[in-house]
């Protein structure tokens, strides 16, 4: 008599994450929208490649046809969508990609606590056997870190920093960018792209000792270099928001 040894099966796994994505806002027209993505991505070659992309078409509101002609529209201009965030009951086309639902701005705590070593599940779970330590509103938040880089950020590289201001001690090369949650600090010349103020930080500023920048956003306002006033080139400057306007404006 034989027996058979027992099959032993593995368990399928399901865990949460969070991730990162950039979003896209069209606003009608939609023809002028594009015009203004156009001199954006012309300014910023590449600044979409392999970044997820969620399009939000709240403000839009168009029909299906044309939320696929928008999709097809973006993918000739190298942006690829990851999800589309749309309220309502819209059944889309099997070949769009999906509706998400219930997302959130995000903001440097949220992206703290998705990077930290614990599984996102687990984040924000007391340990076992540990009691709590009060309550969430009776925490201190904690400080945004810096981020300093002491060597020169060359062309093609990619700076992003989720977790407060950025300081560069040297120069930032054309075709490269630093992304921040804070300021932006170069003490160098900046010949790149700088974008402050990425997660809803008002707030932030850029401050750069030489402007000679391809590009320069506070909290998704932004400029580019055919933008600027002449006078401002090659100086000390600094940008920030009034009234929801962005301003640069010599600095010493």
């Amino acid at each position: 008599m034989t027996f058979a040894a027992p099959v032993e099966t593995k368990s399928i796994r399901f865990r949460a994450r969070s991730f990162v994505a950039f979003t896209l806002t069209p606003e009608a027209p939609l023809s002028e929208w594009l015009e203004s993505l156009d001199r954006w991505i012309g300014n910023s070659p590449g600044y979409f490649a392999g970044r997820p992309v969620v399009l939000n078409l709240n403000t839009l509101k168009p029909e299906v046809g044309q939320i696929e002609a928008l999709v097809a529209e973006l993918g000739l201009r190298g942006i690829r969508i990851y999800a589309i965030e749309l309220d309502g009951s819209t059944a889309l086309e099997a070949n769009l990609p999906p509706v998400l639902i219930g997302a959130k701005e995000a903001t440097a705590g949220l992206l703290m606590q998705a990077d930290s070593k614990g599984r996102p599940e687990e984040a924000g779970k007391p340990e076992e056997g540990k009691a709590e330590q009060g309550k969430p509103e009776d925490r201190q938040p904690e400080a945004p870190a810096t981020l300093m880089v002491k060597t020169p950020i060359r062309s093609g590289q990619s700076v992003f920093h989720a977790h407060g201001d950025v300081i560069v001690l040297g120069s930032v090369a054309s075709g490269s960018e630093i992304v921040a949650a804070g300021s932006i600090h170069v003490y160098g010349t900046l010949r790149g792209r700088a974008s402050a103020g990425v997660l809803g930080h008002s707030a932030a500023r850029i401050f750069c000792r030489k402007n000679e920048a391809e590009l320069l956003s506070v909290d998704g306002w932004y400029c580019t270099a055919e933008e600027m006033e002449p006078s401002l080139r090659g100086k000390a400057v600094q940008a920030f928001l009034e009234k929801d306007t962005l301003r640069i404006a010599p600095f010493s």
